[in-house]
């Protein structure tokens, strides 16, 4: 999970990572690496220390992403998601900030960044330490110049930190973020039920995925409930030290376990009045979802436009034509505004 990297981008960017070593995740619950690199994109000029000033963005990447899968490309004639940002700052179309892409991932596909005992303590991992960490090493960032965006996952994970810790972060930026778990997480169950039968059920499952030589949508939702569970219903005295929301040999939906999710939902934690009240405090709050979100989250967002508009909770709400996935452009309509409103 340590490594080093050094690129130029456009405009003579410079994206890169740093070691953080946590004391907050060392002997986390899934045995994941507690010192991870993480990337960073720094501004055309700026060193260690010297980017005074400058806003911090932090990234949430979506589930199953983690600190490799953010350098890497995957085509020659398109651009990553840190070359994207670096064109757009060279651009003048994003104003110029440091980018933190905080390694949260687990062996499990992902952390939602939350504190969880199945897990390990993310929210506080990323707020306590990873941001400071690079704030302090840049020289970044600080009260009042912080902003968090991300997508999907990280869209969740963003809205919810600016939930949770009030007056932390900004501006806040969620694209398709997860929200109306009633609707979106049921679209996956059946496939998940399919994942643990082929194989033999969820401890098989887990067991045996480093071996896998396919791994297709089925597998992708058999993981992704555990993952989920692991965040949301841990329970360290059940099998994979998770609660399922689901009976795995008939497909019964256990109500019990899937309120304990529903807690999470961004739909639910907006009704609490710490959570509204943090957000009547942002600076700017940006939400949007694709028309034929394949996981029904436009529905969700559209859910939570009503909520936030009965709550006074001011937000700029949009759908673009498409689904879930190929929308890193929307960063693009995101940062910008995000970054006006500091």
């Amino acid at each position: 999970m340590r490594f080093d990297y050094s690129r130029e981008l456009a405009g003579g960017a410079l994206l890169t990572v740093f070691p953080v070593e946590s004391s907050l995740l060392r002997n986390n619950p899934l045995g994941d690496p507690h010192v991870r690199s993480q990337p960073v994109l720094l501004p055309p000029g700026v060193e260690a220390g010297e980017a005074s000033g400058l806003p911090l963005v932090t990234v949430l990447v979506g589930y199953t992403g983690f600190n490799h899968k953010v350098l890497n490309k995957s085509s020659m004639w398109s651009d990553n998601v840190p070359e994207m940002f670096a064109r757009g700052m060279a651009s003048g179309e994003i104003p110029p900030a440091v980018f933190l892409w905080p390694a949260c991932e687990t062996r499990l596909g992902g952390s939602q960044y939350v504190d969880s005992s199945g897990t390990g303590p993310y929210m506080s991992y990323l707020l306590d330490e990873v941001v400071p960490a690079t704030e302090a090493r840049y020289g970044c960032g600080g009260d009042g110049k912080r902003v968090v965006v991300g997508k999907s996952s990280g869209g969740y994970g963003a809205l919810t930190l600016a939930m949770r810790r009030p007056g932390y972060f900004q501006a806040v930026g969620s694209h398709a973020g997860d929200m109306g778990f009633d609707m979106s997480h049921f679209r996956g169950f059946a496939d998940a039920l399919n994942c643990w039968a082929k194989y033999g059920g969820p401890e098989a499952f887990v067991a045996g995925l480093p071996k896998l030589e396919k791994f297709g949508h089925m597998e992708h939702a058999g993981i992704e409930g555990i993952a989920m569970a692991a965040c949301y219903s841990p329970n360290p005295d059940a099998p994979l030290g998770v609660d399922l929301p689901l009976v795995p040999e008939t497909g019964e939906i256990r109500e019990d376990i899937f309120a304990r999710w529903l807690e999470h939902d961004p739909l639910r934690m907006v009704e609490r009045e710490s959570c509204a009240q943090s957000l009547r405090g942002l600076r700017a709050l940006f939400l949007d979802a694709g028309e034929r979100d394949e996981f029904a989250l436009q529905w969700g967002l559209k859910r939570m436009a009503k909520r936030l508009e009965e709550l006074e909770i001011p937000a700029e709400v949009q759908y673009f034509p498409g689904g879930h996935f190929a929308m890193d452009h929307r960063y693009l309509v995101s940062l910008p505004r995000l970054l006006g409103s500091l």
